[in-house]
């Protein structure tokens, strides 16, 4: 064990998800990026926010940008004060899409060997809830990022799309699975294949995101969501989320059985003994994450 604890940072300085580029490290909430800024929100500070920062290439997703995304991600999911993340952008753009310039050179013998792309997905993986908060474009990669958090709401102006098709290429972070499974077959394919945008309103009708906003207030009420979600158990929210997601995964017979299991798991909490208490005592609940 012991010689585990030592080698484990060094194993962490190593981790090279896409060989080339810096491998993950730890940081302080609130540290200092180039191209992203976080900060704590909310009465509480138990929202963590992360805002995308690079207004002159329209958020455009480099590979610098989603390994500073991956690092803040990590610190707020390892943040006992943070209930859960808001991911954001500029009014202009939530993301333009990803970099072409970066990836314009690439060869196919190097993005199937070094897994281009594959650490794009980290915020799937975080088991606290992330919202998105869309505002402008939300192309390409920047609407697969969205589409990978747990609840989008949108700007009034936001538009959303999935235009590889014009340059020659496809999505390649989970657009033609993700857009399918949100919006359905036919208005998927024909945003895949002609490359063509929908507006906030059409993304709400079709089932692509939860809430349209104005513009100047939509990142607030996603913070305004987020502190909703924090303020239950975090434990239980971790399994509710785990519950939603085994619907896309599984069959409505294999996902009541592990949404029962779920349930069953909450017995053994004691948020879940002080829930049904307050309840009972027509009080707030005081949940402590046990």
């Amino acid at each position: 064990m012991a010689t585990l604890r030592v080698l484990l940072p060094h194993l962490r300085r190593n981790l090279r998800p896409w060989a080339g580029y810096p491998a993950l490290r730890s940081f302080a909430s609130g540290a200092n990026f180039e191209y992203i800024i976080t900060e704590k929100k909310g009465q509480s500070s138990n929202v963590g926010l992360i805002r995308l920062n690079r207004p002159k290439a329209l958020n455009a997703l480099c590979n610098s940008l989603m390994m500073e995304l991956n690092q803040a991600l990590e610190a707020f999911e390892g943040d006992p004060a943070v209930g859960a993340i808001v991911l954001t952008g500029g009014e202009k753009a939530f993301a333009a899409g990803a970099d072409i310039k970066e990836m314009q050179n690439h060869k196919f013998q190097d993005c199937y060997s070094r897994g281009f792309l594959s650490h794009w997905d980290r915020v799937t993986h975080v088991k606290k809830p992330v919202i998105a908060a869309v505002n402008g474009y939300a192309l390409g990669g920047g609407c697969e990022l969205a589409m990978m958090c747990d609840i989008i709401y949108a700007g009034e102006k936001a538009q959303f799309g999935q235009p590889e098709i014009l340059i020659g290429t496809i999505p390649g972070a989970g657009g033609t699975q993700r857009l399918t499974r949100a919006v359905g077959k036919s208005l998927a394919m024909e945003m895949v294949l002609t490359g063509d945008r929908i507006s906030a309103q059409e993304a709400k009708q079709a089932g692509l995101i939860s809430k349209v906003f104005p513009v100047e207030t939509v990142v607030e009420e996603a913070i305004k969501c987020a502190e909703k979600i924090a303020n239950n158990s975090k434990i239980v929210v971790a399994m509710a989320k785990e519950s939603v997601n085994a619907a896309f995964e599984m069959t409505l017979t294999e996902g009541n059985k592990l949404e029962k299991k779920l349930f069953y798991s909450t017995f053994a909490t004691d948020d879940r003994k002080e829930g049904m208490t307050a309840f009972m005592e027509k009080r707030k609940a005081n949940f402590k994450d046990q």
